[in-house]
């Protein structure tokens, strides 16, 4: 392996640069230390302390070493993907918050442009959202941050960025390869891009939806599946699942009222990431939920609408428990887990760490999570 230590501006660093050199901040102790392998979140400290130069080894991979992980790749990226995987550096800020922003404001435009009439160019989407989708996909634990960026101002595309980005980490954590991932989180994105064609005053509507205008709001995925139909670059899969992305396993859904089987799971995957986000976000007529909250309600009271094995997932990803994990309740009162119900996983024993008292939150359904410290 061939080594090369230079000094690099923090803007061009990519994640997994080594440290080469500890960092002193007018401080006794280094606030990083030689050796760290440079991820998003060692970013924001540097910009945190307005370090702007550091010392990092780049290492390049041997011949042999290349090969070896070629074997071990489940599907191969598309030239125009590998591409864009290395153009993947943001140019302004390695805050993965910025870089959201950034994805949301950019694919807002793309959204914009469609309600004028122009075509839906999936390639400059995926231009958008696939280097903000790796970074998700590199920094897990960020996904519990997610819905706190999102805003009521330009929800729909804080929407569409975010329902992209959970399916992927779903995906992921299922077993799809990484072809399949990227695919899948596009797909996301591009589940509601048919909106562009529903009424702004129909879609932005703060009161109750007319049954006509639910009507023109249900024809969204027809719209969709037919921005995209045309696209080679969204896999006939991916297609599918844009349109069936409202149905549900009890035959409730739209737009053909499938069930079980006949929906398949990647449309199940975008389902449960789309109604995740829009009930954990605030709307203009009503307040978010938290997380634990709408992942229980997505168990219990939509139960028969969705594939259990996707919530669970989800669940594990953005609410997994242990003993010991500090919680915030309802209450406002700090607990700690110490003990957890198999048939209610979001509903533990807690101990309140103020007055030591127990909880059984499986009995006591006025009580709940609202977050993990």
């Amino acid at each position: 392996m061939k080594t090369l230590d230079v000094y690099k501006e923090v803007s061009e660093l990519r994640p997994g640069s080594f440290l080469k050199e500890d960092l002193y901040v007018n401080t006794r102790n280094p606030i990083m230390a030689k050796g760290t392998k440079l991820m998003l979140e060692h970013f924001e400290i540097l910009h945190s302390f307005d370090i702007t130069r550091v010392l990092v080894e780049s290492k390049a991979l041997s011949k042999i070493e290349q090969e070896s992980v070629e074997q071990v790749t489940d599907v191969k990226l598309t030239p125009e993907v590998e591409k864009l995987m290395s153009q993947s550096a943001p140019k302004k800020s390695r805050s993965l918050e910025a870089l959201y922003d950034e994805a949301v404001e950019s694919y807002r435009k793309e959204f914009v442009s469609y309600r004028s009439g122009k075509k839906l160019d999936v390639a400059a989407v995926r231009t958008i959202v696939l280097p903000l989708i790796q970074a998700f996909l590199e920094n897990k634990e960020y996904v519990r941050r997610l819905n706190g960026f999102a805003t009521l101002q330009n929800y729909r595309a804080h929407h569409s960025i975010s329902v992209g980005i959970l399916a992927a980490l779903i995906s992921e954590a299922m077993g799809y390869p990484r072809g399949q991932v990227l695919q899948i989180g596009i797909a996301g994105v591009l589940a509601d891009s048919g909106m562009a064609k529903i009424e702004e005053k129909i879609i932005d509507k703060v009161a109750f939806l007319t049954s006509e205008e639910l009507s023109e709001v249900k024809k969204h995925v027809i719209h969709s599946f037919q921005m995209v139909n045309d696209s080679p670059l969204v896999r006939q899969e991916m297609k599918v699942a844009i349109l069936q992305h409202h149905e549900r396993f009890d035959g409730s859904g739209y737009p053909r009222g499938l069930k079980g089987q006949e929906i398949t799971e990647i449309s199940q995957i975008l389902s449960v990431a789309d109604v995740y986000h829009a009930m954990a976000s605030e709307r203009p007529y009503r307040q978010k939920e938290s997380s634990f909250k709408v992942i229980e309600l997505m168990r219990e009271e939509e139960f028969g609408k969705f594939d259990m094995k996707v919530i669970e997932v989800l669940h594990e990803l953005i609410n997994k428990l242990s003993i010991g994990t500090k919680v915030k309740l309802t209450t406002d009162e700090i607990a700690e887990v110490i003990y957890l119900h198999r048939d209610f996983p979001l509903r533990p024993i807690v101990k309140i760490l103020d007055t030591g008292t127990h909880v059984d939150l499986s009995s006591n359904r006025k009580i709940s999570i609202v977050k993990t410290f």
